[in-house]
């Protein structure tokens, strides 16, 4: 568990219906990067300098005495280097998942910067030359979203807004689908958009230039992603129903097969036996039979003709069904399967 993250899960089932997750960094030794984030740099120039410094915050809640202290000194994140490179756009990445639907809040304060005067959240990072992000900008006061893909920057949108020095502002933003929303210190700052470019990433705390920014109070309340392979086995197990059983075998780590899908949550990440590996590795097919089901295991492939997965189908047998003919019901499922997936990585999204 990250030194740096605090959690709280809500479970239903699969899926888990809600999920909290609090970045707190007072865990994290002065001068140095929380665990589980990365430096990233968009654009050109110098890398960013983030780290974990003591700032004077103002409580999240309005205090219950007029004697309680109206600013604590603790650890915030900041991005200290003053580069003034145009088209920089420093990045701290967090590394530990990606998310899709999710309501991300944070407090920002913009400290410096004679250039620019920034900060912002990247969002469904893809890399560094594809992601959404909603910043502030101090000097031109405005808020404003755009998208890069493929490197090139989208037109901005937003309005004008008064965003002052050293104070510290709130930032929501609120991802369902292709619907972004955000607000600025409680207010809606930007019109409600509409974008399909990206539907699940990273995200990452964000400057521009010289810009010197902090950050703090960072929470992301989310929906957890379903991986594809969960949701091909229910989807085909429902389309099919003289299937006993399926189950979706990948890579593991260690090179070995493991279950990345079944209908049983506990068997993910268990071991697959001798044909899934012979299938992994060399495509081959298998098939088995025994009194009342057959069994085949059989490769899925990615849009180059790879064998990325193993797929292991129990299906209900008539009297006297030969190998050919459980050979032809499975293919059709497992080709059917294969259309969602162009890599091994989808079966894990």
């Amino acid at each position: 568990m990250l030194k740096s993250l605090q959690w709280l899960v809500l479970i239903c089932a699969w899926p888990v219906c809600a999920a909290e997750r609090v970045f707190e960094f007072a865990e994290t030794a002065v001068d140095k990067i929380p665990a589980g984030f990365r430096s990233a740099l968009a654009g050109e120039g110098k890398p960013g300098e983030w780290k974990v410094i003591l700032d004077e915050v103002p409580p999240l809640l309005a205090p219950l005495s007029d004697k309680a202290p109206m600013v604590t000194r603790r650890a915030v994140l900041a991005q200290v280097s003053q580069d003034a490179t145009d088209e920089r756009f420093p990045m701290l990445v967090f590394d530990g998942d990606t998310y899709g639907d999710f309501t991300l809040t944070t407090r920002f304060k913009l400290v410096a910067g004679d250039t620019e005067r920034m900060a912002g959240i990247a969002f469904r990072v893809q890399d560094e030359k594809n992601f959404y992000v909603i910043r502030a900008s101090g000097l031109g006061n405005n808020i404003r979203f755009y998208k890069m893909v493929g490197g090139i920057r989208s037109n901005p949108i937003g309005p004008e807004v008064p965003l002052a020095r050293g104070v510290w502002h709130e930032l929501v933003i609120q991802c369902r689908g292709n619907q972004i929303q955000c607000r600025l210190n409680g207010l809606p700052a930007i019109p409600p958009l509409t974008d399909n470019s990206f539907t699940a990433g990273k995200f990452a705390f964000w400057t521009k230039s010289d810009a010197v920014s902090y950050f703090a109070d960072t929470k992301l309340v989310y929906t957890p992603r379903v991986p594809l392979a969960h949701t091909l086995v229910t989807e085909m197990l429902k389309k099919n129903p003289r299937l006993v059983d399926l189950k979706i075998y990948t890579r593991g780590p260690d090179g070995e097969p493991r279950v990345s899908g079944s209908k049983d949550e506990k068997e993910v990440g268990s071991a697959g036996g001798t044909f899934e590996k012979e299938c992994l590795a060399k495509g081959t097919v298998f098939h088995s039979r025994d009194q009342d089901t057959a069994t085949v295991v059989m490769p899925l492939r990615d849009n180059n003709g790879e064998t990325v997965a193993a797929v292991r189908l129990r299906m209900n047998a008539f009297p006297g069904q030969m190998e050919q003919t459980s050979l032809s019901r499975a293919r059709p499922i497992v080709k059917a399967m294969q259309t969602r997936v162009q890599t091994a990585a989808d079966l894990a999204q």
